[in-house]
């Protein structure tokens, strides 16, 4: 085996890679307890009396393309969603799976350009 010595700028620069490999090492560590200490937050479930992030009060839908898309409103905030062809009313109380967001997406089937919309694999109406 053949050893090189190692001069001082080497040794530093081999010292701030691996203490950066060991914070990030410990980032990814704690990320999965902090989520778990927070179940509320994770599954959009709310506070009493607030509607949690994945909830809406129907504005407005529309059918399309095997899509639903439906306007909600959620503490005065109103966002799109397109779901799964569903069965909405207005007014109804809605609660989604998440999926993915997107924007600055236009369907060409309603000839329309949505700011940003969410994209979910299952949405229920809530009782």
């Amino acid at each position: 085996m053949i050893r090189l010595p190692l001069d001082g700028a080497l040794l530093k620069i081999m010292k701030r890679s691996f203490l950066s490999l060991i914070a990030l090492i410990g980032c990814l560590l704690f990320q999965p307890i902090n989520s778990m200490a927070q179940p509320d937050a994770a599954q959009g479930t709310a506070s009493p009396g607030k509607m949690a992030d994945n909830e809406g009060i129907v504005v407005d839908f529309m059918d399309a393309g095997g899509y639903t898309y439906m306007e909600l409103q959620n503490s005065g905030h109103k966002f799109w969603i397109a779901a799964p062809t569903t069965q909405v009313n207005k007014g109804d109380h809605i609660r989604f799976s998440q999926s993915m967001v997107m924007t600055n997406f236009t369907s060409k089937t309603l000839n329309r350009t949505f700011g940003t919309i969410i994209f979910v694999s299952s949405t229920e109406v809530k009782k």
